[in-house]
């Protein structure tokens, strides 16, 4: 059997996945952060979680373009630098910005997400720098990926700011939850979500790939149900919510 389908079967399987978990999510909030609870095991510190699961994606991505057939165009490294930049920074930057007391975070959900960051890494990785043909340098003249680029960096933009205002709100020692304001937070109660979905939208324009398609699926099948929780979540804690506040979409849900 070839890799070529194993490759296809594997894509095939993938999707499929994210629809269940998709519409399982919705029932089960996945047990991290403001929502970690007892009954699922044993659980580490989530910095050191967070920086476990992504670290993965980082260095099997980079390991992918070094051993890749197709690595030597400025389209391979643009890509290179689009992914890594996500993850280093989601490995290494962002989880020493979580203040306040330590929390921890369940090892089966370390598991969970060590595993879908290194399928997601393979299929991206693989098919980009071996599987693809190759991109030639004019790719990066397309309305494609000029537009998926635009995209991506709006998203980080977004998704950093985001963050930032989220550890901005507790001061050392303080264990409590508040009402973030600014950036984003004006029209959607999970901006840091609104701009992850925008960086893996742009990501799979960018790269106008099945894998890349896949990438972003399985980050709205993540986000989407998280944020309806987060958006509840704020509501039934804080009776001064901003009622004008929506879900995701900025004046839409």
């Amino acid at each position: 059997m070839s890799e070529q389908l194993i490759f296809d079967g594997l894509i095939i399987g993938w999707l499929a996945l994210a629809a269940v978990i998709f519409v399982l999510l919705f029932f089960v909030t996945a047990p991290y952060g403001r929502y970690m609870r007892q009954g699922w095991g044993i659980s580490i510190d989530n910095r050191l979680g967070w920086t476990i699961m992504e670290s993965a994606s980082a260095l099997l991505f980079a390991l992918f373009f070094i051993l890749g057939d197709h690595r030597n165009t400025a389209t391979a490294f643009a890509f290179l630098a689009m992914w890594e930049a996500h993850y280093i920074h989601r490995a290494f930057i962002y989880p020493q910005g979580l203040h306040g007391p330590s929390r921890r975070m369940p090892v089966l959900i370390v598991c969970f997400g060590l595993f879908f960051n290194c399928v997601n890494a393979y299929l991206n990785g693989r098919y980009l720098f071996s599987l693809s043909g190759g991109y030639a340098n004019s790719w990066l003249l397309t309305p494609r990926f000029i537009l998926g680029l635009t995209l991506f960096v709006a998203g980080f933009m977004v998704n950093r700011q985001s963050d930032l205002i989220l550890s901005g709100l507790r001061k050392p020692g303080d264990n409590g939850y508040k009402i973030p304001y600014g950036g984003f937070f004006r029209w959607v109660s999970s901006p840091n979500y609104l701009g992850e979905l925008t960086i893996w939208a742009g990501w799979a324009l960018a790269t106008w790939s099945l894998p890349g398609l896949t990438f972003a699926v399985w980050t709205a099948a993540n986000l989407i149900p998280r944020a309806r929780a987060n958006h509840l979540w704020y509501k039934s804690r804080f009776p001064d919510y901003p009622r004008e506040r929506r879900v995701l979409i900025p004046g839409l849900w």
